[in-house]
């Protein structure tokens, strides 16, 4: 074997080694001959890769006018600072020595080890995460502790196999069978001790310098919390608690309910560790009555409408409780057979024997003559399963309640997502009393571990020094300036900056004849024109033939364009479609589909519905960005005068990564980079989309290398365009904004993402040494801002550097947008690289001016366009994944190769027409 030759004898003789411990080298062992058809290869040694980490902050903003602003922060002292936390980690065992595996049962059993044990735990307190870890505030007084708990298991016991079901005092024949799981579970629990954690850390945590002590240190606090909810009968979704309070229940369709919460949790700050508490929303099933729910979430009249194949399908292990005896289930499934018909073995003693008779009888029969119980519409309906797949045990639906506190995980339609955040909106003032509340209500000063630590919270909001932004200057065409109020401005008699035309077009109508579509196009037409467009009469109107209106969405698209082709003399540059629902319309994805990839067309969907004159504003704004037009700009890209990006040319771009709904685990993740061109330009943008592995974050093809010289990546596509576009120049500066990724993720971004885009570019050429800016935005966070004594949002422009922010790293808050309705939702903005060297009022000035260049809308947005624009076309072209069948894509382009072991390859996306490539199609 080749390992042979490698092998060393470690247990060398002593005599055989010099003074200092080393091996003689004449003791040594002569090398093994090479054998003939091996050529050695010289061993390199590899240059320790220096690992990127995010950049610490050079200083803070100066510019814009200081306002006070008050944030759902909440100042925390420790005193016990010299104290240690003890790590402990826990093993649950059943009796027999199984390990416990089931999620829940770990804080019953540990509370009950508390009960029990509390003097040979050293009277101690303790925090335990619910799974294989628990805390102490100094050392228990042992490293390694075991105890035996019997745990009653009255409101969890699961009858066993065909026993009689839901039985309140089960008979001698069942008793036996029952009394381990009805009466009572021993378990064994084993606690180890694995590490301490001096409290000091945390105040390194502070200082910015973080190590895994500090960040355990944190996790520590933020366990207390949850474990301070669970004994509140919380449900816990990582650090948001939601209480069984009706009055925070809101319906918002199908079955499904908004429960409202609050999100809590400590932060390190640059003012101090502070408690940042929220008001936080999951969905919930709706509790009560399972047939209630099944009508709601089926939307039909009575439950002898219901579809219980998808019933069953959408019951699968939700928790019931049953009536009369109140015991929780899990379900497992629904009988085949209806209440009246599903038989099972009853089991009874004799009158006059001890031998226990079996007979067969329906669950109906048994619980009407056994057990007394009226049942009024369920004989004619399916039993709810509660058993094991073979040995089952049936109830009737109507004696089932839904358990309150079940988290909904799928993904929400489109009706029921805009019932939640119309229902979810809260006032800035409103958010701040119900915050205030919520401090009031935990009353963690006397959570006991809490004390142990010395930690006391300050219950009031942390002011903090904001500064406004004043709004770049933005030009409109014939050199008009636009004039800004709160972030707003409209086109009313101005002119595109630059104006596309509408030539060789035409109108397909697959929505209702009740559409007067000849008036449209003459709207259209007049509203276009007064913005500066040049609109051609449409060479005709495709109305869809009625035959086909109820047929695929697939088919009728087809047999659409079949018809387009079949009257037009040549290929459209524009086609205008009109759409049945404004929502959801199944037609949206395999028609852009079909106009982008298969045809290079640019087309603009709409749904008609109430149209005026500022509708079709909207729409023209779109329709000129995607043919090609810019509707408005700043007026340092038309006089080159923005701070650093005008000096060189530069290169922005924005990635994102959209992932499927919940659940669906095997839909591919598309990963969308978009990026500028046309540089002094920073308005005009092209996007590449490409699909990855599902559930993938980091996006895996901005380098991909085809040979030794091809590159077959993102990252190429989109530096070879940008050096056409701005007349054969090169960026010389880079700069990346990254949506969607956690602080966790942000090493990755840099040692992974960014080490792509960097090979990608030698790839290009050896010699070309382009300086990088990497910028994450993130919107998924719990800080709020507030004016004191005002009821409004904090004003556009608002941007907040200080006491919040990160003690050591490079971030800002940003309001860029007017928060018109509920509470104004920050943009928390991470710079974690910067080579060219930005100030901190340049770099806050250009992320606020590229809130301002997003064509699409007459308003400042609430993130910088790069990263919306990437969202939208992997969103839209996410649609068009759905109705593709990986068997039928042809794609040369992209795609993975199949997976170790045999994974499914990912389906490549389909490719976008050479004339609309490098189009914003996505507006």
């Amino acid at each position: 074997m080749w390992h042979d030759y490698f092998l060393i004898d470690l247990d060398m003789d002593p005599a055989a080694q010099d003074g200092n411990g080393n091996g003689a080298p004449e003791d040594l062992p002569p090398p093994p001959p090479v054998p003939p058809n091996v050529t050695p290869t010289k061993v390199v040694e590899e240059t320790k890769k220096v690992l990127r980490v995010p950049m610490a902050r050079r200083g803070l903003g100066t510019k814009g006018n200081k306002v006070p602003i008050l944030t759902n922060h909440f100042k925390v002292n420790v005193t016990n600072v010299e104290g240690q936390f003890f790590h402990y980690s826990v093993a649950l065992f059943y009796e027999d020595g199984r390990p416990v595996d089931g999620k829940g049962v770990g804080r019953k059993v540990l509370d009950r080890v508390r009960d029990t044990y509390d003097s040979e735990l050293g009277g101690k307190e303790f925090a335990y995460d619910g799974e294989k870890s628990l805390f102490t505030v100094g050392s228990l007084p042992r490293n390694k502790l075991e105890f035996t708990v019997v745990l009653e298991d009255n409101t969890s016991s699961r009858n066993n196999g065909n026993t009689s079901p839901g039985r309140t005092s089960p008979n001698d024949s069942d008793r036996k069978r029952l009394r381990r799981q009805f009466h009572s579970k021993t378990f064994k629990v084993e606690i180890s001790f694995a590490a301490k954690i001096p409290m000091q850390a945390i105040a390194l945590a502070l200082r910015g310098q973080e190590n895994e002590n500090s960040m355990e240190a944190l996790r520590v606090l933020d366990i207390i919390l949850r474990q301070n909810a669970a004994k509140q009968g919380c449900l816990l979704v990582r650090q948001s608690f939601f209480h069984n309070d009706p009055k925070n229940f809101t319906e918002v369709g199908g079955g499904i309910l908004g429960c409202r919460g609050f999100h809590s949790s400590f932060r390190a700050t640059q003012s101090g560790l502070s408690l940042n508490i929220d008001v936080s929303t999951t969905m919930i099933i709706q509790p009560g009555p399972v047939v209630d729910f099944l009508i709601a979430n089926q939307n039909v009249r009575d439950p002898f409408s219901v579809d219980w194949a998808k019933a069953k399908r959408t019951l699968k292990n939700l928790r019931v409780s049953t009536s009369p005896t109140n015991q929780e289930y899990k379900i497992t499934g629904l009988s085949e057979k209806s209440c009246k018909e599903q038989l099972f073995t009853l089991k009874q003693r004799g009158k006059d024997s001890s031998e226990a008779e079996t007979t067969e009888v329906t669950v109906y029969d048994y619980f009407v003559n056994n057990r007394n119980i009226d049942l009024r519409y369920s004989g004619d309906l399916p039993c709810i399963n509660v058993g094991k797949p073979k040995r089952p045990t049936y109830f009737p639906i109507e004696l089932c309640n839904l358990v309150s506190l079940q988290r909904y995980t799928k993904a929400l339609s489109t009706f029921q997502r805009s019932s939640l955040v119309e229902k979810s909106r809260q006032k800035p003032q409103e958010r701040m009393s119900v915050l205030s509340n919520a401090l009031k209500i935990n009353n963690y000063d006397a959570e006991p571990m809490l004390r142990a630590c010395g930690v006391s919270i300050n219950n009031s909001f942390t002011q903090v020094e904001g500064r406004v932004l004043q709004p770049p200057k933005l030009k409109v065409g014939n050199g008009d300036d636009l004039f800004c109020r709160n972030g707003r401005w409209n086109f009313n008699n101005k002119r595109f900056v630059n104006s596309c035309k509408i030539e060789r077009w035409a109108v397909v109508n697959f929505s209702a004849p009740r559409v007067d579509v000849p008036g449209l196009v003459r709207d259209l037409t007049r509203v276009a024109e007064t913005k500066g467009l040049t609109v051609e009469e449409p060479f005709d109107i495709f109305n869809e033939n009625q035959q086909f209106r109820r047929a695929p969405a697939l088919v009728r698209v087809e047999k659409m364009f079949e018809e387009v082709q079949s009257k037009l003399p040549g290929p459209p540059k524009f086609l205008l479609c009109l759409l049945p629902e404004r929502k959801n319309c199944d037609i949206y994805g395999p028609w852009k589909r079909k106009n982008l990839s298969d045809f290079g067309v640019v087309t603009q969907c709409l749904a008609p519905g109430r149209v005026n004159d500022q509708y079709l504003t909207n729409l023209m704004l779109k329709i000129n960005a995607k043919l090609g037009g810019l509707n408005s700009m700043l007026a340092g890209e038309i006089s080159p005068s923005i701070p650093v990006v005008s000096k060189l040319p530069t290169l922005i771009m924005g990635m994102d990564v959209s992932h499927g709904s919940p659940g669906q685990s095997d839909i591919p993740s598309i990963a969308a980079v978009v990026s500028s061109r046309q540089w002094p330009s920073i308005s005009r943008y092209r996007a590449c989309v490409r699909t990855q592995s599902p559930k993938v974050e980091m996006i895996d093809n901005l380098y991909k290398p085809v040979s030794d010289t091809e590159d077959d990546g993102i990252v190429r596509e989109l530096l070879v365009d940008f050096y056409v576009s701005s007349g054969k120049r090169k960026p010389d500066q880079i700069i990346i904004f990254r949506d969607g990724v956690s602080e966790s993720q942000f090493n990755q971004v840099l040692n992974i993402e960014l080490t792509q885009i960097m090979e990608a570019c030698k790839n290009l050429d050896e010699k070309w040494n382009p300086k990088f800016v990497v910028i994450v935005a993130q919107k998924n966070h719990h800080t709020k801002f507030f004016q004191p004594n005002s009821p409004d949002n904090v004003p556009p422009g608002t941007i907040i550097d200080n006491k919040v922010c990160h003690p050591r790293n490079n971030d800002f808050y940003l309001c860029a947008h007017a928060g018109m309705i509920g509470t104004t939702r920050p943009t928390h903005y991470h710079v974690l690289y910067d080579e060219i060297g930005f100030s901190p009022d340049d770099m806050q000035e250009l992320v606020h001016s590229l809130s301002y260049v997003y064509q699409r809308s007459t308003t400042a947005i609430s993130v910088v366009a790069p990263i919306c624009y990437a969202h939208l076309a992997a969103t839209q072209l996410g649609q068009w994944m759905k109705f593709e069948d990986a068997s039928e894509t042809s794609s040369s382009h992209n795609g993975s190769a199949p997976g170790p072991g045999g994974a499914p390859a990912v389906p490549p996306m389909p490719t976008l027409k050479e004339s609309v490539r490098n189009s914003m199609f996505f507006c």
